[in-house]
């Protein structure tokens, strides 16, 4: 379970800091527990010994097993929001339990964090942005939205701009990732642009980028942009520490994208990772320019 949560440090962008009300933290930080594991479990990347397929009631074995992992991992969920049989076995869904409880969470966007890794496991490429936006629905979406009602601020306007946000989140990872995404047998970068730049999968293969390549990293991280700013006005719209939190999300990302940018888009060698000066810097900027609301 330590394990899983020191995977926090790694985020483009802090998970749940110190300034924020603790049941505000403790919040995120069992809904983060949630989404990293299932995506661990999506990758493979669990532990080695089996001890999360022996908690969720499977052989060791079944730990090589995505699917039947997620369908098992499903069904723990379920117990979290009440299911007959019983509380739920793995650690991070009991630390989830009482989250649920106290914020009057509901099951869907944790059921969707699900089935974004069971289409990872169907779905290696994506012919267009459309078809990528629709697997941001599921992957990233959902922790946005959990944000907002863990913090009680979730309105229709509010879900709107956090999925721009989060998508833009997601888009940025991928852009970051695209050599180990590769190394999975994984291509987010739409097929639709690859093409558009003459870009095949060999040349993504290389040790580094090509004109090329560089290119439609480019284009992705612009589109990332595009999505970072239209999602701004959301910081504004709230007050206090959740408008610093938020800021973050979105500094977080920028500084990100200012990292690839830094790094001439070539980030075939390995993820260009922002310095924590730079991510202040970018969330300063946010708080500057988020036009207030309310």
């Amino acid at each position: 379970m330590s394990a899983t949560l020191d995977k926090a440090a790694a985020e483009n962008f802090p998970v749940a800091p110190a300034f924020l009300p603790r049941a505000w933290r403790d919040g995120l930080t069992a809904v983060y527990g949630y989404a990293r594991l299932v995506d661990d479990i999506g990758d493979g990347d669990l532990a080695p010994g089996g001890h999360d397929a022996v908690l969720l009631g499977l052989e060791p074995e079944a730990v090589d097993d995505p699917l039947a992992m997620l369908d098992a991992f499903e069904t723990d969920l379920l117990r979290v929001f009440g299911s007959a049989d019983g509380p739920p076995r793995h650690p991070l869904l009991l630390a989830l339990q009482p989250v649920v409880r106290d914020h009057g969470l509901t099951p869907e966007p944790f059921l969707g964090l699900i089935e974004a890794n069971r289409q990872d496991q169907r779905v290696t490429r994506y012919e267009t942005y459309a078809d990528l936006a629709a697997y941001c629905e599921l992957s990233a979406n959902p922790v946005g939205r959990l944000v907002l009602s863990l913090t009680g601020t979730s309105t229709p306007e509010r879900i709107r701009l956090s999925d721009s946000v989060c998508t833009a989140l997601q888009i940025v990872e991928h852009v970051q990732d695209v050599a180990e995404d590769l190394g999975r047998d994984r291509i987010y970068l739409p097929a639709e642009d690859m093409r558009r730049f003459h870009v095949s999968e060999a040349d993504l293969a290389a040790p580094s980028a090509g004109a090329s390549v560089r290119s439609l990293t480019a284009f992705e991280a612009e589109r990332a942009r595009a999505l970072l700013d239209e999602g701004v006005p959301l910081v504004g719209s709230v007050h206090g520490r959740l408008r610093l939190l938020l800021a973050g999300f979105v500094g977080g990302g920028r500084a990100a994208l200012r990292a690839v940018t830094a790094a001439g888009f070539d980030v075939l060698p390995g993820p260009p990772k922002p310095t924590k000066s730079g991510l202040l810097r970018e969330v300063a900027a946010v708080l500057r320019t988020a036009p207030r609301k309310g």
